[in-house]
């Protein structure tokens, strides 16, 4: 099912993209009434959540690492009957369902690839490709949402490796890993579902670690641990001093497992949502192994003078943010990330915006939701050159406001878009309790408060 070409898109927004971000911005676009077109490079709707697109880098064991009840979007709920922490299969059909729920798979046109998006007077030019056949438009606006977690990052080795060498973007079935001798690199929370898949097929397990990390159990008292307190606002210290104590009562200290002692507090980098690597570390299924410093043939040298004899080393290094349609000084890319306001704004293109360019420990879709709210409020308040639009431009003008929460996060690549989630949503729906307000005044109505619009998200 694909949208029908537009006649004219001088007066339309490009958006580009149909997982998760993708379909709240266009859950949002459609429900202020803003002409858009989506593009979708797959024949589907769920990103990376749907296994068969080919740009997908999930695997078949692969389930969030945040529970349902802080991941779902708040108006769509997921069914009753949803597993605590749902796979990719449940995940893939909840999609659809949003989809078929808000009427969006008519705005998409599915199958198409958008090759090269650029400036030009005022509007962009959008080329695409659809089975063969190149089109180029020129749209109003442009609205990039196609993830952050499709372009590996390999990193390059000194020496080489003769065995097998993969990403884990390319891994989908553990029976890959049948009675060979396996080298995981990186502790990720996929290094570390990787290596627990690997644990039950291959003849032996080793995870190669750069650093430590604080591991956190998906269920704490029998509920998922997501679920627990919040109710209560502590500062950064006390919340990373209580919550340290709680983990080693349930976790215990991941060095006596052999992984290294964490170089940073709780919270100053994205935890790891498995405590099942500690029990297989703990029972002998995996052995914790320094940094990689070599290859030479089907030996690997640690750092720490080990070497060890592999058949199959699988590179769990993470992700690289990828927006190969676009050249990267319109995204003001001049450091490890696009510089954007809010991680969502150009500074540079009133009519540029990226959603999904995020990470936060607990943010949810409803977060990627409130990015697509803010979005399209943002488009209206412009259309009708509000006061509420004119004060929006200027904060994106102006310095960046610390959405920190007060942490201090590790200097990292991975952490360059990382952000506290309560931070970053309270200043979002503060925004759009902006727009709201504006709104009301021209209709002469009462206006919310930021703290009643965010009581009702």
């Amino acid at each position: 099912m694909s949208a029908p070409s537009s006649t004219s898109t001088a007066d339309r927004y490009a958006l580009i993209g149909a997982g998760p971000s993708g379909l709240a911005g266009a859950r949002n676009l459609s429900r202020l009434g803003i002409p858009f077109d989506g593009f979708e490079s797959h024949t589907e709707v769920g990103g990376l959540w749907n296994i068969d697109n080919p740009r997908s880098t999930v695997y078949r064991s692969a389930h969030l690492i945040s529970s349902k009840t802080t991941t779902q979007f708040t108006e769509f709920p997921m069914p009753a009957g949803t597993p605590d922490y749902p796979g990719h299969r449940e995940l893939r059909e909840y999609f659809e369902a949003y989809a078929q729920r808000f009427d969006l798979h008519r705005h998409f046109r599915f199958g198409t690839t958008v090759t090269r998006v650029e400036p030009e007077s005022d509007g962009w030019v959008v080329a695409t490709e659809t089975g063969g056949t190149a089109t180029t438009a020129r749209y109003r606006g442009v609205i990039i949402a196609n993830g952050t977690l499709s372009e590996p990052n390999m990193p390059a080795f000194a020496g080489t490796f003769a065995g097998e060498l993969l990403h884990t973007s390319t891994y989908r079935d553990p029976r890959i890993f049948d009675g060979k001798r396996v080298l995981i690199i990186g502790a990720g929370n996929s290094g570390c579902d990787i290596a627990v898949d690997a644990v039950h097929h291959a003849r032996s397990v080793d995870i190669s670690v750069r650093r430590g990390y604080h591991f956190v159990p998906k269920y704490m008292l029998g509920r998922p641990a997501d679920t627990l307190g919040g109710r209560l606002s502590l500062p950064p210290w006390l919340k990373q001093r209580v919550d340290s104590r709680l983990l080693g009562l349930f976790t215990g200290d991941p060095v006596r497992f052999g992984f290294p002692e964490p170089d940073h507090r709780l919270y100053e980098s994205h935890p790891i949502v498995n405590s099942l690597i500690l029990h297989h570390a703990g029972h002998g299924d995996v052995t914790v192994r320094a940094d990689l410093d070599r290859f030479d043939g089907n030996l690997a040298h640690f750092t720490d003078g080990h070497v060890g004899d592999y058949d199959l080393v699988v590179c769990a290094t993470g992700y690289r943010l990828h927006y190969p349609f676009i050249a990267p000084e319109h995204l003001d890319w001049g450091g490890r990330a696009p510089s954007l306001y809010l991680n969502i704004a150009s500074r540079r293109y009133p009519t540029l915006f990226v959603l999904g360019m995020i990470e936060a420990s607990g943010i949810g879709w409803q977060g990627r939701h409130e990015q697509a709210e803010l979005v399209a409020k943002a488009i209206r308040a412009r259309d009708e050159s509000s006061e509420s639009a004119a004060e929006f431009a200027a904060r994106v003008a102006g310095p960046e406001p610390d959405l920190s929460g007060g942490y201090r996060y590790l200097d990292l690549d991975r952490m360059s878009y990382y952000v506290n989630k309560d931070a970053y949503r309270r200043t979002v729906v503060e925004h759009i309790a902006r727009f709201d307000a504006g709104a009301s005044t021209r209709r002469g109505a009462v206006a919310p408060s930021p703290k009643d619009a965010h009581a009702h998200r």
